[in-house]
């Protein structure tokens, strides 16, 4: 599999290939999963929190899952604060995927449920982050990832 360079910090020996099958070990789970372009997606962004923002790994929930509108869905990446409420909610696309309004409502759509005051949403090329204001109803788009306190 050929995977895309991204606009996200590398990741560096993290991918290993067994029996010409793609795998990455994934730090929060501690576990090797398929290496899927989303996946490849997926663990730079965890990656860019914990290596670069020092987002604690204890304190990430990858593929959590969810209800809404009684279907069972799944979050990519949730960071939690230290109180143990959301903090992040992170949608994470494959490469060729379009980081558009479709999936920028999508994250909004399941934050409805998880109520993080931050959204990300990332094919690895493009991000967008937001804060979200629930008195309003209203989602503002920000220049930076928030700094985990």
């Amino acid at each position: 599999m050929e995977l895309k360079q991204l606009t996200l910090p590398a990741i560096h020996n993290q991918t290993i290939v067994h029996e010409s099958e793609g795998l990455i070990y994934d730090v929060v789970r501690k576990k090797e999963l398929v290496l899927t372009p989303e996946e490849w997606v997926r663990q730079h962004v965890v990656h860019l929190l914990y290596k670069h923002l020092n987002y604690p790994l204890s304190l990430m929930k990858l593929e959590g899952g969810l209800t809404y509108n009684k279907l069972a869905k799944r979050s990519d990446i949730l960071i939690y604060d230290r109180e143990g409420s959301p903090f992040l909610l992170v949608e994470c696309k494959a490469p060729s995927v379009a980081v558009d309004q479709k999936v920028f409502e999508q994250a909004a759509l399941y934050n409805k449920e998880i109520k993080a005051p931050y959204i990300f949403v990332t094919n690895g090329i493009k991000h967008f982050c937001a804060s979200y204001d629930f008195e309003n109803h209203q989602a503002k788009l920000i220049e930076e990832l928030p700094v985990f306190k």
